[in-house]
């Protein structure tokens, strides 16, 4: 990675533009041609740099609510328990943890209704009962930016 790599980095992460044409503007603000900046993102992309380029909404603001799950959920029950999880399209994160509540999830969806008809589904369909909802009340990671 070179010093136009690590600038690219940092600005995309920052501010990337929402234009018609984003990497032209990338490309004038870097002083290189889009055609060098596309190569650039594709190259980071395939060494796994840089994993996607999308947009970081407020959830709250745009009526969704989220929260974080801990399961309780018997060994010979985690594949079929992960799978019904994992068919949720609002779940963004599942994970095993060496706890007794070992599976952990994130699950976001439009409304409250939906957050509770979700859980009572997956509770339903899995039989597992012990799942904690661990709503956040208050914002810690605000952005996560890493100067490169």
């Amino acid at each position: 990675m070179d010093d136009t790599d690590k600038k690219l980095l940092n600005l995309i992460q920052e501010d990337f533009p929402i234009t018609a044409a984003p990497f032209a503007e990338v490309a004038d603000r870097l002083g290189i041609g889009e055609l060098e900046v596309r190569e650039r993102v594709g190259r980071l992309k395939e060494e796994g740099i840089i994993r996607r380029i999308g947009a970081v909404f407020d959830l709250r603001k745009l009526g969704f609510t989220s929260t974080l799950c801990a399961a309780r959920v018997p060994e010979d029950k985690v594949r079929p328990f992960v799978s019904v999880v994992n068919a949720c399209p609002g779940v963004t994160h599942n994970y095993r943890r060496e706890n007794d509540y070992n599976i952990w999830f994130t699950l976001i969806v439009p409304g409250e209704e939906e957050l509770a008809a979700d859980l009572a589904r997956i509770k339903r369909e899995t039989g597992i009962d012990d799942i904690l909802s661990l709503r956040a009340v208050r914002t810690f990671k605000i952005n996560a930016r890493f100067e490169v």
